[in-house]
């Protein structure tokens, strides 16, 4: 195990370059205007109001002090990749420090949202080309020769003339310069580690087992605790005998607070098994829902008057009483565990007038924040240092189990790790929220679409529609609604909120408009985006870009051979859609062999901008397909009285490794300034794997889970056995 201690930005400074005679050179990471520059001391008396900074040592190593947390979206290697490109560096010299929780210097420390690349872009480039530039004129100045005459590569500053010097040879004197301005950035032509291959700085750590998560996290001298939560949402703590479990071997308490009962001990063994001996009460405070009632209330919702329109268009109603033919469908899905590979858990250590926080959490400010108000402590006396995260996907954007802990160490007066289990995790509730799609289409007699309908209706959802995205713009009658049922049942943000099903029934609906309408479901999509005319947002730019949208699909076309004739028993779905800013265009291939139908590959063409690390960009793609095809297959959480049915991965079922398609993936070369990747890929899929299997089976997957216990009518569908981890097989093949 691992013992961390907070690691201050002047500790950083000082140990980065003021001790070792480097170049230290400040900036700010977020500001909204032009980048800025100071060096290390100018830093360090506070006199330039910086928030990142870039270390060039002595050494000839390179440092950045990086403020967002890494949930295993490969900051930690494109971030040192973006900076080494403009310092002509030899990348794998420049490193990664993870920041503690700074609000005063730092704004955006999340891990969210897939923007944590688009977020930092241009900044870590400007750094990097700034301290070029001071390394450049340093040099000339030391041989008396036009800084201009001088060039760069890996590190080194060389001259006409033979003459050349380290990076780390130059850093003292460069860090005497002031900082230049407007540095200008690189041709992208000019490239020379942006867009390549490479792997992950921590990947062999990871492999190793290296203590770098929070769960590794151990200090000495501190006490581990487990908290019973309430067995099923709507029932409350009604009374508590911990007289058992207290008189068991290492147990140092047992604490009730709110609706929470936490075993506190010297050990993870001993506070589990102390746990089971508790004896505890509840009693009901809110209905006790089951999955029946779900079912009930989104029939009941989608039949009701009370919608909240978001989106008007036009007329619909006149358009639908003069169509040719009316389309109509509905979709659900069901509540998702994130079911991270690491639970959830946080150390804390409350004292009269500070606060230490250290664990994996996708929103620092929040949970200290939310610690602030609740102890009554100010933000600036509780400290919160960042693990690596063991996979988020929405989950902890809610740091409850961060504050829990504080809550409990402040009562016990002891720093504690609060650690859940895996059914913890599973019945603690923050789940991707059930909804319910209706869609409505009208066509006319040439099978145009003039009218389109969409209610939905969520389960603590909160919008669970995207009334801006396509196919507002393209249709000339669009009315949008929104319904959402509050229930006891807590939900939160997974991977590509509310997208990551709306985006699959509406790619399904589609397919079933273009076969109402007698058209290839590709051509019809393409028709649709060369009329449209984006909605505008608040700032008054479009919601989307319908060019993009139109090259991402004819690449998508072009590489799965959509229009060219196939093999009998090959059966094409697709599906395509914009999200965090990026567009991702989908072709699943379900072959027919021996009676049975498995898909057996996904075409993916994404135009997400530059691509950074091509590793770690085929890894979100690939990582997101898997993600969305196992959970539109099998995932789903029921409930029974207000309980979780599926407490672990006995119940809750997840693909398996030799139910893994073939990937392909494909980018867009625009030149676009990169956006997001981490998320885009996963909500289009479902619709893509839906459509397929219909051409192939010619049975309709509008619910999801598709694949449900009992339904024989997809008894014929098997996983892809046999490919996974062939010689030669291309799990995920990138292509530009």
């Amino acid at each position: 195990m691992q013992s961390s201690s907070q690691y201050s930005r002047r500790d950083f400074l000082k140990s980065s370059a003021l001790v070792g005679g480097g170049l230290f050179l400040g900036f700010d990471l977020f500001a909204s205007g032009k980048f800025n520059a100071g060096v290390a001391n100018a830093a360090l008396e506070g006199s330039f109001d910086f928030n990142a900074y870039l270390s060039i040592n002595s050494d000839g190593t390179a440092t950045i002090f990086s403020p967002n947390p890494e949930v295993g979206q490969g900051i930690k290697t494109s971030f040192p990749m973006t900076v080494a490109e403009e310092l002509d560096f030899d990348w794998t010299k420049v490193k990664v420090v993870q920041a503690p929780l700074d609000t005063v210097k730092f704004e955006r420390q999340v891990a969210g949202g897939s923007y944590s690349t688009p977020h930092s872009w241009l900044r870590l480039r400007q750094a990097g080309a700034t301290a070029r530039r001071m390394l450049i004129e340093t040099a000339a100045k030391r041989w008396g020769v036009d800084a201009g005459t001088c060039t760069t590569d890996k590190g080194l500053v060389l001259h006409p003339s033979g003459k050349q010097a380290t990076y780390g040879e130059l850093a003292a004197d460069a860090a005497l310069l002031t900082p230049p301005k407007d540095v200008p950035l690189k041709d992208r032509k000019d490239f020379k580690i942006i867009g390549t291959f490479v792997k992950g700085v921590d990947n062999q750590d990871i492999l190793t087992g290296k203590p770098i998560y929070g769960m590794d996290f151990y200090r000495e001298g501190m006490l581990f605790a487990m908290i019973q939560h309430p067995p099923a949402f709507g029932l409350k703590l009604k009374s508590v005998d911990g007289s058992a479990a207290k008189a068991m071997p290492g147990i140092v308490d047992v604490v009730s607070f709110k609706n929470n009962v936490a075993v506190v001990g010297k050990s993870t063994w001993e506070v589990m098994k102390a746990r089971e001996a508790l004896h505890v009460e509840y009693e009901k405070e809110a209905e006790l829902e089951s999955s029946a009632d779900h079912d009930r209330i989104f029939k009941e919702l989608m039949k009701s008057g009370e919608a909240q329109v978001k989106r008007k268009d036009g007329d619909t109603a006149a358009a639908f009483a003069t169509a040719n033919k009316i389309v109509e469908a509905e979709y659900q899905c069901p509540f998702l565990s994130h079911a991270p590979m690491e639970p959830m858990n946080f150390f804390a250590d409350v004292r009269p007038d500070k606060v230490e926080l250290i664990g994996p959490v996708q929103t620092p400010q929040s949970a200290r924040d939310q610690v602030a108000k609740l102890l009554g402590i100010p933000p600036e006396n509780i400290s919160l240092e960042m693990m690596r995260i063991g996979g988020g996907f929405g989950r902890r954007l809610r740091p409850d189990y961060a504050v829990e802990t504080a809550e409990l160490s402040s009562i016990i007066k002891a720093p504690v790790k609060v650690m859940w289990t895996r059914e913890d995790d599973m019945t603690g509730g923050i789940y991707r929220p059930a909804a319910r799609y209706r869609f409505r289409a009208a066509l006319d007699k040439a099978g145009n679409i003039t009218a389109f309908e969409l209610r939905g209706v969520g389960i603590n959802s909160g919008n669970p529609v995207r009334e801006n995205n396509f196919p507002a713009g393209a249709i000339p009658n669009v009315l949008i609604e929104s319904v959402d049922h509050k229930s006891p049942i807590t939900t939160g943000p997974w991977r590509a909120p509310i997208t990551n099903f709306l985006a699959g029934a509406e790619q399904s609906f589609f397919d079933e408009v273009a076969e109402a309408a007698g058209k290839d479901p590709v051509t019809m999509r393409l028709d649709l985006f060369r009329q449209a005319k984006a909605p505008l947002n608040a700032e008054g730019k479009p919601t989307y870009d319908a060019e993009r949208f139109i090259k991402t699909i004819e690449l998508a076309a072009e590489k799965s051979g959509w229009f060219k004739k196939r093999k009998k028993g090959v059966f094409l779905g697709f599906s395509v859609y914009y999200s965090h800013l990026s567009y991702v265009a989908q072709v699943a291939e379900v072959v027919k062999r021996k009676g049975k139908f498995t898909l057996q590959k996904v075409y993916c063409a994404v135009d997400c901008g530059i691509v950074v690390n091509l590793s770690g960009a085929l890894n979100q793609v690939v990582g997101s397909v898997v993600d969305g095809l196992g959970h539109a297959m099998y995932g789903q959480l029921t409930f029974k009285d207000g309980e979780t049915q599926q407490k672990n991965f006995n119940t809750y079922r997840l693909i398996r490794m030799n139910e893994i398609p073939e990937v392909e993936v494909h980018f867009v070369d625009n030149g676009i300034d990169p956006t997001g990747l981490g998320e885009p890929a996963l909500p289009p899929l479902s619709g893509a794997v839906a459509n397929a299997f219909y051409k192939a089976m010619g049975k309709r997957m509008r619910d999801q889970p598709f694949l449900r216990e009992g339904d024989n009518t997809m008894e014929n569908v098997v996983g892809n056995t046999g490919n996974f981890g062939k010689k030669n097989v291309p799990y995920g093949h990138t292509r530009m």
